[in-house]
């Protein structure tokens, strides 16, 4: 067999519609019988459409939605498939030979696209060969795509993080069914608290051997197989460190003492968790104040439910001892979901005096200070936020809390109360 034919191969093995079964028989295969909606709605033109984030947050679904709404056929090339790998390694060659495959053929699917040498390459060339073929990747992990596409893309690409689901997505869609059936957004948020939102544990009888599953998954598939990690105990227990310490500033030093390795590496298997998006290291906000604190992180996790399953466990919200732990870690996770890394700014404030505010958003040159409280803040704000609003005059301040409140003004600047469920609205941030 030719090296050519074995690559046909391996297409038509991806591509049941090729051996002839229906092409739409085929695309409903990876499509869920019940599908939620997502916010982000790639619609990108003359550009690829690059989706990343944690595995399993539905990237690929995403992008099998969208084509399943275009005319014309799209074909899937896993990147994992050594032959897929030798065929993209130079994009001339490859659009050259892909165009006499199928006349309806209108779209190409890159599927984990990090497992390519020159990800960035062999896009940038699909690109700019402008031909009449729509280009969708997706990547697992934040730190390959970034690394190896960033350069190449600008002004080719258009990048989109999908992260679990938000609390508008399973809102406002899929749930409606069981709404009528009395389930409130109350309780979906109650389940997020302790669940998360990764779409194989919202549709599972059993999320907790769900959460457990992808735990292993991150820890066994990308600490030892992507990221070549040999003392995967170290690094579950980095993890586990985090989770307890959800929301906490970071000590690299006692995280390191603690799993029996040194403070770099406790550092190094840190941030190969942010990269795979697992957990954020939320830096302080400075705006040149000789009193804040000018380096040291905070841990947050991008999901409750893998917190909860490294540290805390499933007990119900209203019955925990951690419920402010889970309450500002979930705003945390709402943030980021609404939040572009590349453009925006999420950060939180604390001064040396001991003053703090949970969170800081910078978009578009605004600020918006966020205060999270467990309880009933009873209308008021802390001191710290006052000290926060009178150094900045953000354009906004949201306090969130068990209570609801009209809106108050300190220092001209616009205080609004919410409760934890009023971020299942599209507007409140």
């Amino acid at each position: 067999m030719s090296v050519r034919e074995h690559i046909l191969q391996t297409v038509a093995a991806a591509n049941a519609w090729m051996r002839g079964v229906p092409y739409q028989e085929w695309l409903n295969a990876f499509l869920p019988p019940l599908y939620i909606s997502r916010e982000l709605t790639p619609a990108a033109i003359n550009l690829a459409c690059m989706i990343i984030g944690p595995r399993q947050a539905g990237k690929s679904t995403l992008i099998w939605k969208t084509v399943s709404d275009m005319d014309q056929r799209t074909v899937l090339l896993n990147c994992e498939e050594p032959a897929i790998r030798e065929w993209l390694a130079s994009p001339a060659r490859f659009l050259a030979e892909f165009k006499e495959l199928d006349p309806q053929i209108g779209s190409i699917f890159l599927e984990e696209v990090q497992h390519l040498k020159e990800a960035g390459l062999t896009i940038k060339g699909i690109v700019d060969a402008k031909s009449r073929y729509k280009l969708f990747v997706t990547g697992s992990s934040s730190f390959h795509l970034e690394a190896r596409t960033r350069e190449s893309l600008a002004g080719r690409a258009e990048r989109h993080i999908l992260l679990p689901f938000s609390l508008f997505e399973l809102e406002r869609s899929a749930y409606k069914q069981e709404l009528a059936k009395g389930l409130r957004t109350r309780d979906i948020l109650a389940d997020m608290l302790v669940f998360g939102g990764y779409p194989s544990v919202v549709f599972s009888s059993d999320p907790q051997s769900e959460l457990a599953r992808l735990v292993e998954a991150f820890i066994i598939r990308d600490a030892s197989d992507r990221f070549r990690i040999t003392n995967t105990a170290a690094f579950r227990k980095i993890m586990a460190l985090a989770a307890s310490q959800a929301g906490n500033l970071v000590n690299f030093s006692e995280w390191g003492s603690i799993a029996g390795i040194s403070n770099d590496t406790a550092a190094n298997y840190a941030s190969l968790l942010e990269e795979s998006n697992v957990i954020r290291l939320v830096r302080p906000f400075v705006g040149g104040k000789r009193s804040e604190i000018i380096s040291t992180p905070k841990v947050f996790f991008l999901d409750n439910g893998i917190r909860n399953r490294m540290f805390g466990g499933f007990t119900p919200f209203a019955e925990r001892v951690d419920i402010g732990v889970l309450a500002e870690n979930f705003v945390f996770t709402e943030l980021a979901k609404r939040t572009n890394p590349l453009l925006d700014g999420l950060y939180f404030w604390r001064n040396r005096s001991g003053a703090e505010v949970d969170f800081v958003v910078e978009q578009q040159g605004k600020l918006t200070g966020i205060e999270v409280k467990a309880g009933d803040c009873k209308g008021r704000i802390s001191r710290s936020s006052r000290s926060f609003i009178e150094a900045y005059s953000p354009h906004r301040f949201l306090v969130i809390s068990t209570g609801m409140y009209p809106e108050i003004t300190v220092f001209k600047t616009r205080v609004s109360f919410l409760k934890l469920e009023d971020l299942g609205n599209n507007t409140w941030l």
